[in-house]
This record gives structure tokens, C-alpha cells and sequence, in this order.
């Protein structure tokens, strides 16, 4: 499904929302203030280059993207492509890290509540925290680390329904985030929307660095990256990339 009144263009196999950061904040602020729908709530994502090579590979990760609401570009090469090769080029990164605090403010003068759910319980509190620095009259109903199981994460998602946040900010990461959407959001009928984050939470805590802005422009924010963490990236990135690179200069359209 995808929110009408959204405009979409096709990057790297994937529709991606044409909206830029402030004009996805408002439409994050518009849903939250319509009533929750019935078969349970929005579901935006985004896509990178990670997300492009995995969705092409992996057929029900693919639906599991394909079937969000809405599909933000959180990737500086895909409006480099979409620029290049779409009639209807994407505006600008729509980076979830840079969304975040713009919906935070924009949230406290609305009155739209925050569920924050996802990474270590250290990294989690501190989100909750510094959250509050930027918007300290912001309505966090709850927040809660992402490594429950069984019985204690069933108890979870039945606070979180009662709780009724507006946005619930979900931050688990590539697929496992996805795959809470698919087995969970039907048992969270009183949430608006859930928004996938990605490692948002590590940013916001500060126990992460972002690239320098001149990487990010030009989208060599994942050679920064790679070169704070090369045990864990080299292999994925040397895997995805050069098929994130292909996609994006066949299935941009």
C-alpha cells in the first residue's frame, strides 16, 4: 500500500517517496494526528544500498519492503541515480537520523507522543535522554531496549499498544526491524505508525559518529563507516555495494 497522496519514483527496484526531510516530517505529523486505522498502524521505512542488494536477493525481504506505506531514500547514491536517470528525481536524503529530531520538535508543539524501542537498554536511555535536550516538552510514553523474547516481548508489544504512541520509533535494525512489522503490527491497533530506524538510536545517544557532511553529500558516508568498523562492514559492504551500484544504474527509472 502507499499513502496517496505521496508522489513516488522508481530507484534501484524500489518506489521511493519523492519528499524531502521537512516535507516527510510534516507528513509524519499529519498521520499522527488522524485517527489510528483499524487494521493497524502506517508503516514507513527507508531504503540504502544495503536494503536495495538484499531486497534484490531475498524475495520475502523484498515484500517486506515493498509493502510499507511509504519508502524514504535514506541513501545519498539514490538521488544521485535518481537525479541522473528519473524523469522525476528525488529531492533530496531523506536520512532517518536527520528526520528524527526535525519530528521530535515539531511533535512537542503538536502534542504527538514518542514510543522508543530498540538497541541496548544503555543506548536506549540515552536516546530517551538526549531526545528530551532537544525537545524537552516532547510526550514520550515509554521506551524500551530491543532484546526481549518470548513472554517478555509479548508483554512489551501489549504496553506499547496500551500506551498508544503516535510514532512508535523502532530501531532494530536491518531485517529483524521488518520482521517485528510483519509478525507484530497487527497486535498494535491503537499506534499511528511505526517508523524503521535503522541504528537512529546509536546516533542520537552519541555512541556512534556520523561521517563528516562532505562524505554524506557525496554519498561515501559508508567508506567512513567502514573505516570505524572494517571486521564488521568489509565483508557486507564489498558483498552489497557493487550490487547496489548496478541496481541503481538498471532499475532507476
Amino acid at each position: 500500500m502507499r499513502i496517496k497522496s505521496v508522489e513516488t519514483t522508481f530507484v534501484g527496484g524500489s518506489q521511493v517517496a519523492r519528499l524531502d526531510l521537512e516535507a516527510t516530517a510534516h507528513m509524519m505529523i499529519d498521520l499522527s494526528r488522524a485517527p489510528a486505522r483499524s487494521k493497524g498502524p502506517y508503516y514507513l521505512t527507508s531504503v540504502n544500498g544495503e536494503v536495495l542488494a538484499r531486497r534484490f536477493f531475498d524475495k520475502s525481504f523484498a515484500e517486506m519492503i515493498d509493502c510499507a506505506d511509504s519508502i524514504a531514500a535514506d541513501g545519498q547514491p539514490l538521488v544521485v541515480a535518481s537525479k541522473i536517470f528519473s524523469q522525476a528525481p528525488l529531492p533530496e536524503r531523506v536520512a532517518t537520523t536527520d528526520l528524527y529530531p526535525i519530528v521530535a520538535r515539531m511533535a512537542q508543539e503538536t502534542g504527538a507522543s514518542f514510543y522508543l524501542f530498540g538497541a541496548s537498554e544503555e543506548v536506549n536511555r540515552a536516546t530517551y535522554e538526549n531526545t528530551l535536550g532537544v525537545a524537552p516538552r516532547l510526550n514520550i510514553v515509554g521506551r524500551s531496549h530491543g532484546y526481549l523474547k518470548g513472554a517478555a516481548l509479548d508483554a512489551k508489544i501489549e504496553e506499547i499498544n496500551t500506551l498508544a504512541p503516535d510514532i512508535l520509533w523502532l530501531a532494530m535494525g536491518v531485517p529483524l526491524e521488518q520482521q517485528f512489522v510483519r509478525d507484530y503490527a497487527h497486535r498494535l491497533k491503537n499506534v499511528k505508525m511505526i517508523k524503521t530506524s535503522g541504528g537512529l538510536f546509536d546516533f542520537i545517544a552519541g555512541t556512534k559518529k556520523r561521517a563528516p557532511q562532505w562524505m554524506q553529500d557525496t554519498g561515501l558516508e559508508w567508506a567512513f563507516r567502514l573505516s570505524l568498523e572494517p571486521k564488521r562492514l568489509l565483508k557486507r559492504y564489498l558483498t552489497t555495494n557493487p550490487v547496489a551500484a548496478f541496481l541503481l544504474l538498471t532499475q532507476t527509472q
